[in-house]
């Protein structure tokens, strides 16, 4: 009798107390990309907040996961993201991205459809822009 568990189905998470990083609707791990990690609050030693996404059913999915778990997924051949928020940090490319300026944007919305005189209600936002290596930037609220 083996005690050893398959690669591929849900079980217990290599750390204490944390879920395994595992797609319900596709029963596999095979087509996660990781969105985002945390630390989780207040800090448990091994163990992270976990965003991630799997690519074949667009299903998302949130929770606490052991390191060791999230590195597996992370560190697999061919494995491509987007942009990883990583704690305060945002990767692409695998190197972290650059701050190349911030912003104060506004935003307008309309309160009534009738003429009553008043402007437009008017919001506004500090943004940073963020800058990778490769050409790619993203402006993000502040």
């Amino acid at each position: 009798m083996s005690t050893v568990s398959h690669p591929r189905k849900p079980g217990p998470s290599s750390g204490s107390q944390g879920q395994r990083l595992w797609c319900a609707q596709c029963q596999t791990d095979e087509y996660l990309i990781i969105e985002s990690i945390d630390t989780l609050r207040p800090p448990r030693m091994g163990l992270v907040d976990v965003a991630y996404t799997c690519v074949e059913c667009d299903f998302f999915y949130a929770h606490t996961a052991s390191v060791g778990d999230v590195a597996v997924v992370l560190n697999r051949p061919g494995q491509r993201s987007g942009v990883l928020q990583f704690g305060g940090n945002y990767l692409h490319c695998g190197e972290p991205m650059t701050m190349a300026g911030s912003q104060q944007r506004s935003i307008h919305a309309t309160l009534s459809t009738e003429l009553t005189g008043e402007g437009p209600l008017e919001v506004y936002l500090r943004t940073r822009v963020l800058h990778c290596s490769c050409g790619f930037q993203m402006e993000i609220p502040d």
